[in-house]
């Protein structure tokens, strides 16, 4: 595996567009190579019964024990509704400057919110879901620029308001604007 890697786990069922359009945004937002891989988990130790929900520090943390040599940057695709201690639920989480990110698509399905199913509309949210989650292990804080995608997002309105990248200053902040993308 190269050394400028981004690896995205894949712990559900998702569509080959879906992981097709997240790899190519991820690999033209970050300058790296993107390779995904389908992994089997089983959850339940993960499952906080008095919640309902998955525990997304756990998450996060199983994720990146499975760092590997060569690899960059790991996120872990999840299709379960994740919370952490402070929060009623995360679309995703990340180690802030560190290697792992994780997200879910679960939140971001429009049949959640009593509207009408539509694929695109959630391939489009969870992809900016992970361009957001790897930003914060590329050291990027929320920004305050409204169509930066490392904008902060309480509500899926919130996520489909924003672009799909990062902003001129968070490219720069992440040193991505002296880079040229891979072929």
């Amino acid at each position: 595996m190269e050394r400028n890697t981004i690896v995205l786990y894949s712990f559900a069922h998702f569509s080959r567009e879906l992981l097709e359009t997240l790899s190519e945004a991820v690999k033209f937002e970050y300058h790296c190579q993107v390779k995904t891989r389908e992994v089997y988990l089983d959850l339940t130790e993960y499952f906080d019964p008095k919640r309902r929900q998955y525990n997304g520090d756990s998450l996060l943390k199983w994720v990146d024990a499975m760092h590997t040599a060569g690899s960059v940057k790991l996120v872990g695709l999840f299709n379960v509704d994740i919370f952490i201690p402070i929060l009623t639920y995360i679309f995703g989480q990340a180690q802030f400057g560190g290697r792992t990110a994780i997200a879910s698509v679960y939140r971001l399905k429009n049949e959640r919110y009593g509207m009408k199913n539509g694929e695109q509309i959630v391939i489009e949210r969870f992809t900016k879901e992970v361009i957001h989650e790897l930003g914060h292990t590329f050291g990027l804080a929320h920004c305050y620029d409204p169509h930066c995608v490392m904008r902060s997002s309480t509500y899926v309105e919130d996520i489909d308001q924003k672009d799909r990248g990062l902003c001129k200053k968070c490219q720069s902040l992440a040193g991505l604007d002296r880079l040229t993308p891979p072929l």
